[in-house]
């Protein structure tokens, strides 16, 4: 069996709030005053249910407060992502949320971004941002982060996040504005919802890859639109089981059989404690895939992303040279 580490991969989905090293998250807490205890800094955690997970995330975000506080978790982003074998990844960053709590819209983007650059210089992985945004927060905030999206070199696209059982039909026409702008658009839908949920944004949020996608699966109709549309899933083994469920029952090889692009991705790996190379061994020892299987996830990934042209020749490549 090759070595995973090995691989060229591609990280389409992951939450560059959920990357935050443990010590760095304390550091940062003491700095602002804020005392971090183990039960929000040391994961592997595991929730009863989204609200449980989403406090907990708040918790972590709270402490983000400086220019340098978002500079030095981007920076160790790229440095984590290297360490793993990934040359390109695209992080999500709720940047309009964080730069309407701190009274500054455009700081802690700014400061991603160069911490970024950065991290890009010190460690050779490019980075896109996509700006996510919640489903149950306003659409006037959603405004605010295409608006943002818009200005700033180096976002690449925009998308909805958070609990699924809020629609993204009210968002429509915003995301309709993004893809005008020239913007890429990705949801998160299908993870703890329905198939329903992955129709809507398809046809509605006009989405072009899908965070999670899982529940295709329960509806034919569904799964051959997204089939036949060539969609990407971004699929986060560990971070579903994290949400409820097992391991050895999560639909993954049921996807792959069903012939649709499936990406492997962490999603919260500070919540898991699994980095992007561990999904591909666990993909290796608990799903019984082998190296081809493995070269496939990481080629659908480069296929995916919004990677420049040529990053996508090198990378593919370099998938190719994997397999000898």
């Amino acid at each position: 069996m090759r070595s995973v580490i090995d691989l060229p991969k591609v990280h389409l989905h992951v939450h560059l709030e959920s990357t935050i090293r443990s010590a760095t998250l304390v550091e940062i807490g003491a700095g602002h005053g804020i005392e971090v205890p183990p039960e929000v800094s040391d994961g592997p955690f595991s929730f009863d249910g989204f609200r449980a997970f989403a406090d907990q995330n708040s918790r972590v975000r709270e402490c983000l407060r400086a220019p340098e506080d978002f500079r030095r978790i981007a920076v160790e982003f790229c440095a984590d992502e290297a360490a793993q074998g990934a040359r390109y990844a695209e992080a999500m960053f709720t940047a309009a949320s964080h730069g309407e709590r701190l009274g500054d819209l455009e700081m802690p983007l700014a400061a991603v971004l160069d911490g970024l650059a950065e991290g890009r210089r010190r460690f050779g992985v490019e980075v896109g941002l996509i700006l996510d945004h919640s489903r149950r927060r306003s659409v006037e905030r959603a405004w605010r982060s295409v608006e943002l999206a818009s200005r700033f070199p180096g976002v690449v696209g925009v998308g909805l996040a958070g609990d699924e059982a809020y629609p993204a039909a009210p968002f429509a026409e915003v995301f309709a504005r993004a893809r005008e702008l020239g913007l890429r658009v990705v949801h998160h839908a299908g993870e703890r919802a329905g198939p329903e949920s992955v129709r809507e944004a398809v046809r509605v949020g006009l989405a072009e890859r899908l965070g999670h996608g899982i529940s295709v699966l329960a509806d034919r109709e569904v799964l051959a639109e997204v089939r036949d549309l060539g969609l990407a899933l971004e699929v986060c083994p560990s971070s579903n089981v994290a949400l409820g469920g097992s391991l050895s029952g999560h639909p993954l090889p049921q996807l792959v059989d069903a012939g649709l692009a499936v990406t492997l991705n962490t999603d919260i790996p500070n919540v898991t404690g699994t980095s992007l190379t561990a999904e591909f061994e666990l993909a290796r020892s608990v799903f019984g895939f082998g190296d081809e299987v493995l070269a496939g996830f990481a080629r659908t990934s480069v296929e995916a992303s919004f990677a420049p042209d040529g990053v996508k020749r090198e990378l593919l490549a370099g998938v190719a040279n994997w397999l000898g």
